[in-house]
């Protein structure tokens, strides 16, 4: 694949992680039990790291098969994943040791879960929308 192409397809898999993302936010409010809940954000976070990883991956083929360099935008890229890889896995411990059932920690942690995915979907947004900007020139990093 090209790097065009392999540019493509990792715009495609932001789109789709972005999706995710907002999907995500309905856990909290679907989700009734604290067993439940568990499972729920333990699937919810091997999609995400699974999804984060592959527009990583895509990324860096894209970044050495186009010889398109170290800009900002693409060093910014990288540290706006590592911040969401960080904060997803803390708020997995934060799911898994805490004590669901008792209830006003249940209502804690399906607030904090709600917090950190809105905070999530705000860092991609910011993201896909500075790389828009970008390549229509009206920012130049």
């Amino acid at each position: 694949m090209e790097a065009v192409q392999m540019l493509a397809v990792h715009s495609i898999l932001v789109k789709v992680f972005l999706g995710f993302l907002v999907m995500g936010i309905f856990i909290p409010f679907v989700v009734k039990k604290p067993v439940g809940f568990k499972k729920a954000s333990f699937i919810y976070t091997m999609i995400f790291q699974a999804i984060a990883t592959m527009i990583a991956f895509v990324g860096l083929i894209a970044i050495f098969t186009g010889d398109l360099g170290w800009q900002i935008t693409t060093i910014i890229m990288v540290v706006v994943w590592a911040v969401m890889m960080y904060i997803e896995i803390k708020k997995h411990k934060i799911v898994k040791i805490a004590n669901l059932e008792n209830e006003q920690t249940f209502k804690i942690v399906k607030g904090a879960f709600l917090k950190i995915s809105i905070v999530q979907i705000l860092l991609v947004a910011i993201m896909v929308v500075l790389m828009v900007l970008k390549a229509k020139g009206v920012v130049s990093l």
